[in-house]
């Protein structure tokens, strides 16, 4: 008698954990896309650009590591503003910002030019990173926070594979054009998430949500915190009103972090980093981040295109496929990881990932034939893709829907940042005077020591909590 309930139960809880993506979502993937393919396009041109100034590794790793420091530096100004203006006018801002540094690259004429105008992009690039992280964590149901971060995060990636080879086939136009057509890209992401977004449901930080259509339900809006109750006209809906939270129980982690559409009045309260920090699963997620900035972001842009060029002997052009092994290996993981993340937890993944990852990284300096090359490229990618999803989904289990987290989140693209900074100018300096396998030996060391960090950091997927 009680296995048809136990089939039924499982059957229900499946039907749960794939429910439609808000609409929202999908316009941010579609300006992820465009963003990324233009990345895609100058990512492998940008440590040649900046090398012909004929300054050494080092000096073109810093171009490199400038974005990221003015990402670094504005990263606790843009949480701010997002909990204060809201995500959708804070990620247009930081795109155009981003598009006016990038036509600015474009006509640079000196190495310090470069190096100014490159880096002023990282003030634009941690405003509209933020928004959409803050975006994705308020839009998307807890059940399938993982999925909507997979989503957004395969855009990007499919975006860095398509960008490389088209800026291998735009090699022969020169140095600049791709800086242009990238720049040109970013006016047009803005104006797919102005016009696109400005009808959905915002969230005002200082009033209550604005409903411009009729299908704001099928939207996740706002919610007073646990124990408070709405106190506008939508206070009065019923939970029928909206999908009865009885599955799980009023008192679980999922009931917990459910939002629903109706309550919208009032303010949402702010949480605080020091609250966040208590949370083993976010200071991990904090380690995890840096790790990936410097061995994913940094060290691979800077690493890996010249490691083709200068030890294994192959032409420009392959420095740029090298850059799209990685991200398909990544957009295979991230497809996988961003789907079952949020049925088997985030924990596994992270763990997985990270040793994939650091191994991976370590074996690519002692990789002598450009095939190894591109088989180890291959696997960290891998490993790469398994940890995004993952821990974008944690970060956004510890913060919940029912708070306003743009501190936090800025935090932990803060620790992303540090990684994205170090890893360039520390792989640069070994690179300098020790040698590639170095270089990689130390990145993935950094990788590792985050999987150690992680070992103590809890499960946060609120199915897999008891």
């Amino acid at each position: 008698m009680s296995r048809p309930p136990a089939a039924g139960s499982r059957t229900n809880r499946a039907a749960k954990k794939l429910p439609p993506l808000p609409a929202d979502i999908w316009v941010l993937v579609s300006a992820a896309f465009i963003v990324a393919i233009g990345y895609g396009i100058i990512a492998p041109i940008l440590p040649q650009f900046a090398a012909s100034f004929d300054l050494g590794v080092t000096a073109a790793s810093v171009v490199v590591s400038s974005f990221a420091l003015f990402r670094l530096l504005f990263a606790p100004a843009g949480g701010r503003l997002v909990d204060r203006l809201g995500e959708r006018r804070v990620y247009v801002v930081g795109l155009l910002i981003v598009a006016a540094s990038t036509y600015a690259v474009a006509a640079a004429q000196t190495y310090w030019q470069l190096l100014l105008f490159r880096g002023l992009g990282g003030i634009g690039s941690t405003m509209f990173t933020v928004s959409a992280m803050a975006l994705i964590i308020r839009l998307a149901p807890p059940e399938s926070r993982g999925r909507a971060t997979g989503a957004y995060a395969s855009s990007f990636l499919f975006g860095n594979i398509l960008g490389p080879v088209v800026g291998g086939l735009l090699a022969g136009l020169g140095m600049r054009i791709p800086f242009v057509i990238y720049a040109t890209g970013l006016l047009l992401a803005a104006a797919v998430v102005w016009f696109r977004l400005e009808r959905q449901p915002q969230l005002d930080a200082h009033g209550p949500a604005v409903v411009g259509n009729d299908s704001a339900p099928e939207v996740e809006g706002t919610d007073q915190p646990t124990g408070t109750s709405a106190t506008g006209p939508a206070g009065s809906a019923t939970a029928e009103d909206h999908g009865s939270p009885s599955a799980e129980g009023e008192g679980s982690p999922a009931a917990r972090d459910r939002v629903e559409p109706a309550q919208t009045a009032g303010v949402l309260p702010r949480m605080r980093f020091r609250d966040a920090w208590q949370d083993s699963a976010y200071r991990a997620s904090l380690g995890s981040g840096v790790a990936v900035g410097w061995a994913a972001m940094g060290a691979r842009i800077a690493l890996y295109p010249l490691f083709v060029v200068a030890v294994l002997g192959a032409d420009e052009r392959v420095s740029g496929i090298a850059l799209s092994v990685f991200a398909v290996g990544m957009a295979v993981s991230v497809a996988i990881a961003g789907r079952l993340t949020d049925t088997w937890g985030r924990r596994p993944f992270i763990l997985t990932g990270l040793a994939l990852l650091g191994l991976a990284t370590i074996a690519v300096g002692f990789s002598g034939t450009i095939w190894l090359f591109f088989a180890l490229t291959l696997l960290a990618g891998l490993g790469g893709g398994l940890v995004n999803p993952a821990v974008q989904a944690s970060v956004g289990d510890v913060i919940g829907q029912e708070r306003r987290g743009g501190t936090v989140l800025s935090r932990f693209q803060m620790a992303m940042d540090v990684g994205a900074i170090a890893g360039p100018v520390v792989s640069g300096m070994l690179v300098d005077t020790l040698g590639y396998d170095w270089a990689f030996a130390v990145t993935g060391a950094v990788v590792v020591l985050a999987w150690i960090v992680w070992l103590r950091g809890r499960e946060t997927l609120p199915s897999r909590q008891a």
